[in-house]
């Protein structure tokens, strides 16, 4: 990829989150998007909690499990871990919740098994986790290909998930995408190159391309610290360790393929326009993957939804608004007290 199609994608994130404002508080009121204020707290680099293990198709699991009662399983994407949960888990533990937070297979401190990585093999791989802890009557907080593992769980699974919240997802009608073209000047040529053998190895396996420069670059509109950082460049230290970090991106439904990836989403899409269980979306301005034609859709299409507006924001919400999401998610659970049903 081109350091001036690198740095004009900079440009398009830069352009849209300048000039926003503190926004007025306001209160939750089912399909239709609400601000609140900004919580002026600071966000720790500390993951202040102790990982467990468990054996899934012989390779080992790494997950936070904090609290009691009824379980959240909390699920992240690409090129992330459970530490970016590390400032939202303390809310729904406090709200009197289980919070469960595996690392994906090959991500995090999980096993780096030689497999495809394939979103089938996680797939899998996070069924097999969910069995393996006995997980019922859970709540969904999902993010980035977090959204297409859990939303599939669920439509698979009625009786096992209560709610579902989500943020950045892998849904209609920001995917699937008929083409690169249609994914505009920077993002189709920025997926034609992950997706060419030897030049998306050479950015990502070479380069650490979505930790180097997707995620505190393009994903995140505050400055990530040297101990955040480290966090996230820990689990791929090898051209190895990341190939996990490379097949997502060519996992993503582009013209068709790949087949089961655009089944899933489509089928997922489905799913979140019929049930009738609550769900709370998050989105910022001016997103990635949820700009705002896609929240107006989302708002207008899919039951029983509340939509919250966090501020400032492109993809890893969760690193500019950790405390508004934990607050809205414990909020969400108390006002609806969600069971499987």
């Amino acid at each position: 990829m081109s350091q001036k199609l690198l740095m004009s994608r900079r440009a398009t994130f830069a352009a849209g989150t300048a000039g926003l404002v503190a926004v007025a508080a306001g209160v939750p009121v089912a399909g239709r998007a609400q601000s609140q204020p900004p919580l002026q707290l600071p966000i720790s680099s500390e993951f202040p909690f102790a990982k467990r293990t468990v054996e899934v198709e012989g390779a080992t699991i790494a997950y936070v499990d904090e609290g009691s009662g009824q379980p959240v399983l909390f699920l992240h994407g690409n090129p992330t871990s459970s530490y970016l949960w590390r400032n939202i888990i303390p809310y729904v533990v406090a709200a009197g919740y289980r919070a469960v937070a595996p690392d994906l297979i090959g991500m995090g401190d999980s096993a780096k098994p030689d497999i495809e990585y394939r979103l089938q093999d996680h797939v899998a791989y996070m069924d097999g986790f969910i069995d393996a802890l006995g997980l019922d009557d859970m709540v969904l907080v999902i993010h980035d290909w977090g959204s297409v593992i859990g939303m599939r769980h669920a439509r698979l699974n009625p009786d096992r998930v209560a709610a579902v919240a989500f943020m950045e997802a892998l849904v209609p009608p920001a995917l699937p995408m008929p083409s690169y073209e249609a994914m505009g000047p920077q993002l189709g040529p920025l997926f034609r190159d992950l997706r060419t053998a030897d030049v998306g190895e050479k950015m990502v396996l070479d380069g650490n391309f979505f930790v180097e420069t997707i995620l505190p670059e393009m994903g995140v509109v505050r400055s990530l610290s040297e101990a955040e950082m480290a966090a996230y460049r820990a689990p791929f230290p090898t051209r190895q360790s990341r190939l996990p970090t490379l097949q997502w991106p060519r996992e993503v439904p582009i013209g068709g393929e790949p087949a089961f990836a655009e089944a899933e989403v489509l089928k997922n899409g489905e799913w979140l326009m019929a049930s009738p269980i609550p769900k709370l979306l998050f989105h910022a301005e001016p997103g990635a993957l949820a700009p705002k034609p896609v929240v107006d859709y989302l708002s207008e299409n899919v039951p029983n939804l509340e939509v919250r507006f966090v501020g400032a924001g492109t993809h890893f919400l969760q690193e500019d608004h950790p405390h508004l999401i934990g607050q809205g998610i414990a909020d969400w659970l108390r006002r609806n007290k969600p069971h499987a049903s």
